[in-house]
């Protein structure tokens, strides 16, 4: 299986694989079925959950049911428990939407479909399609923004992030994570690695351009925001994060002045 999915990452066009993983991935998670591991964000109950990575394949990792991966489930924890989205349901711009997540959202949007933007380069999942470089809303025009592993994909993620610091209104909030390598204190990024291959082989996968270090956070401010870095993960018992697969990563969550 790891072996299958590492293919499937590698090989397959990511706008195909966001249409099989639908019904491909739950059709396999038939073979996980039990009570070892359960997902905060749909409540599947699997032995475990199925391995997933782009060159090593982490295991316990990808929900079968809702295709949650370990960051997904801390994501929703947050926004969940953390925060009013879901009971104010504020303007949300949700760039690169995950499935697990906007299939929670959406719904708690019916009523007032206009305060849920979703928004991609060129997923078929998005309602919207730009570059997040150049975001074509009004300064100020929404409330709250979800921005999550998108960054490292970007030619100039700090142009991305000025954009969505505009975007957002005064007093607004976001959440924008990247994966961060703790081990580095600095971001590393050489735009002349453009082999797919190579780029794998440095940044953990083809489409990455930068590896994020410790000053991470510190790219958030330089756009403007204020930020909160939060270990998040570490205010669950062992046996949660055990239950729900958790990973290490912070919640990096920015305010606009």
């Amino acid at each position: 299986m790891k072996r299958l999915i590492r293919w499937a990452l590698n090989r397959i066009p990511r706008p195909m694989l966001q249409r099989m993983a639908g019904w491909a991935v739950p059709l396999a998670g038939l073979l996980y079925k039990g009570r070892g591991a359960e997902c905060p964000v749909c409540g599947a109950r699997y032995r475990r959950f199925m391995p997933y990575g782009y060159v090593h394949s982490r295991s316990n990792a990808l929900c079968p049911n809702c295709l949650s991966l370990e960051r997904h489930r801390l994501l929703w924890l947050y926004l969940s428990r953390e925060t009013e989205l879901l009971q104010k349901l504020p303007r949300t711009l949700h760039i690169a939407p995950e499935v697990c997540i906007l299939r929670h959202l959406k719904p708690r949007f019916a009523d007032c479909p206009e305060r849920y933007l979703t928004a991609d380069l060129e997923s078929p999942l998005a309602d919207l399609h730009f570059d997040v470089q150049r975001i074509p809303l009004a300064d100020g025009s929404v409330d709250a923004v979800l921005c999550n592993h998108l960054l490292e994909h970007v030619a100039d993620d700090r142009q991305a992030l000025r954009e969505l610091h505009r975007v957002l209104r005064p007093g607004g909030w976001g959440i924008v994570l990247s994966p961060v390598d703790p081990a580095r204190a600095t971001t590393y990024e050489d735009d002349t690695i453009t082999d797919p291959a190579e780029r794998t082989h440095i940044f953990g996968q083809y489409d990455h351009r930068r590896i994020y270090g410790r000053d991470y956070a510190d790219r958030l401010r330089e756009a403007g925001f204020e930020v909160a870095d939060i270990d998040y993960a570490a205010t669950f018992s062992e046996a949660e994060r055990r239950l729900y697969a958790l990973p290490e990563d912070h919640i990096y969550a920015v305010y606009k002045k």
